[in-house]
């Protein structure tokens, strides 16, 4: 049989280029190379699409606060309706078109993109255009999962449960901490709307602190979220599939600091311990998958998410967010947990691509005009 090229599409211009980066190079040597020929497609910080050559498409790879994009002299891009095939981008790039990959059209993408223009549904919906089949949700669930704001006020709609949380945009009046208190507590967490990985959250506990979170948070959006601090423990559950999620087993996150930070997410291998699975009764277990799941079905996902939640000391569970791609590093819990269940990486990875191929064979069999 001829081998699938699967366009490994990573980087991009978001605040978690370096998570994508380190997602790309553990999917990339996770691939059967006896079913799957990878194509690194790296975007790099000026939105410029650089095709990767071969293993060498990544500079200081073993170091996750080092590594980068390598450069390339190759910038390609995917026509409307071109059925995979890439493009040099006219008058850039030294080679002439096609030279460093020869084999024309890809068959699936893997956008591992994390947070803004890459998991919000702008690549997916450029994708779509394309005609490339490509894993992950669709352009609605990614978008309502990337704004933290639509993605609460649909659980909440929906009777799941989800912390109290006010909404703030820029240029409008911000309120008083004394009145933030009164509403939602004395400590609260600001952070972006739309951003992922904790870049931008504050924990805020003082007026000082206030003032300070919000011009942060203000820095990577326009609109933010001030939520209630929920006391308890940190659980995620992995979800999988499209007609018939799963939920894999639940872990912990226990943090080594205040909260769980980027630097302990991805930098820091000691920055928290995981418990795979948590140690948890039956019963709360069996609980948390089926509010994974539940999620995972109300904000309209497809292929894979990780849902975060609380649980409190009396035994509730808060839904905290959804993460639509979720990090493939090798510390990431999304992996960890579906290993943990019996699915290895390189399994889970074929299932991933398996999945948007059955996907994209069922779009098509839908008409799409009169």
């Amino acid at each position: 049989m001829r081998k699938l090229k699967v366009a490994i599409i990573f980087g991009g211009k978001s605040a978690e280029h370096e998570v994508s980066l380190q997602s790309a190079r553990n999917v990339f040597d996770a691939l059967d190379r006896s079913k799957y020929e990878p194509v690194p497609i790296g975007i790099d910080k000026a939105g410029r699409w650089l095709l990767g050559d071969g293993s060498r498409f990544l500079l200081d790879a073993d170091d996750p606060a080092r590594i980068a994009l390598a450069a390339s002299s190759d910038e390609v891009t995917f026509a409307p309706e071109s059925g995979g095939r890439l493009s040099q981008v006219a008058g850039r790039g030294e080679a002439p078109a096609g030279a460093a990959f020869a084999g024309g059209a890809v068959d699936v993408a893997f956008p591992i993109l994390h947070g803004p223009l890459g998991e919000d549904g702008t690549v997916q919906g450029f994708l779509r255009l394309a005609g490339i089949p490509f894993v992950g949700a669709g352009v609605l669930g990614s978008a309502v999962g990337m704004d933290k704001d639509v993605m609460k006020r649909l659980l909440r709609d929906a009777g799941l449960p989800v912390a109290d949380f006010l909404v703030l945009r820029a240029g409008e009046p911000r309120p008083g901490w004394d009145g933030v208190v009164d509403r939602l507590g004395p400590v609260v967490f600001v952070k972006p709307a739309n951003m992922g990985s904790s870049v931008g959250v504050s924990k805020v506990r003082s007026a000082a602190e206030w003032t300070a979170a919000l011009d942060e948070a203000f820095r990577w959006d326009r609109k933010i979220l001030v939520e209630e601090f929920v006391e308890g423990r940190e659980l995620e559950c992995a979800v999988l599939g499209d007609e018939a999620p799963e939920a894999s087993v639940v872990g912990e996150i226990r943090a080594n600091a205040d909260f769980y930070s980027y630097e302990a997410k991805y930098l820091d291998e000691n920055g928290a311990a995981l418990d795979i699975p948590a140690k948890l009764p039956e019963d709360l277990a069996l609980r948390a998958r089926e509010l994974a799941v539940r999620t995972f079905r109300v904000l309209e996902c497809e292929a894979l998410a990780r849902v975060d939640m609380f649980l409190r000391s009396d035994g509730g569970l808060v839904v905290n967010e959804i993460n639509t791609m979720p990090g493939f590093t090798r510390i990431s819990m999304y992996p960890k947990l579906w290993e943990a269940s019996g699915l290895p990486y390189p399994e889970l990875v074929d299932r991933l691509i398996a999945l948007a191929l059955g996907r994209a064979e069922r779009e098509r069999a839908l008409r799409t005009s009169r």
